[in-house]
C-alpha cells in the first residue's frame, strides 16, 4: 500500500493558493508610484541641465550680438514644450543671461509655478564705437 500524506499537510498546501496574485495586485501601485517618482527626479535633473546650457549659450551669443540674439539662442536650445522665461543684459563687463524653466510634472508642458533657474555669463565682446 502506498504511503499517504497526512491530512494536515494537504490542507496547509491549499491555504496558500492565490497568494502570489494578491501580493502582485498589492505591489503594482507601489511599484508604479516609485517609477513615477524616479521619472520626476530624472526630469527635474534634465530641466536643470537644459536651463544651465541654454543660459550659457545665450550669454555667449548675447556678448557678441546683443539682446534679441541672446533670447533667440536660449529658445533654440530648449524645446517648445518647456515654459521658459529669458532675461538677458549687461552686468558690468559681463553679459549675463538667466533662463527660468517651470518645474515639469511627469512631462514637459504640464508644470507648476516653481522655477528652475540657469544663469550664464560671458565677457562682453562688442566693440565700442
Amino acid at each position: 500500500m502506498p504511503a499517504r500524506r497526512p491530512v494536515r499537510a494537504v490542507r496547509a498546501a491549499r491555504g496558500d493558493r492565490g497568494q502570489v496574485a494578491v501580493e502582485f495586485v498589492g505591489m503594482v501601485p507601489l511599484i508604479l508610484l516609485l517609477v513615477a517618482a524616479v521619472w520626476e527626479c530624472v526630469l527635474i535633473g534634465y530641466a536643470f541641465s537644459l536651463a544651465g546650457n541654454a543660459a550659457d549659450e545665450a550669454a555667449r551669443v548675447g556678448a557678441v550680438h546683443g539682446g534679441d540674439a541672446c533670447t533667440a539662442a536660449a529658445r533654440r536650445h530648449v524645446g517648445d514644450a518647456w515654459n521658459m522665461d529669458v532675461d538677458c543684459g549687461e552686468a558690468g563687463h559681463v553679459y549675463k543671461a538667466t533662463v527660468k524653466l517651470k518645474l515639469p510634472v511627469l512631462f514637459p508642458g504640464l508644470d507648476i509655478d516653481t522655477p528652475i533657474t540657469g544663469v550664464g555669463g560671458s565677457s562682453n565682446e562688442k566693440e565700442k564705437e
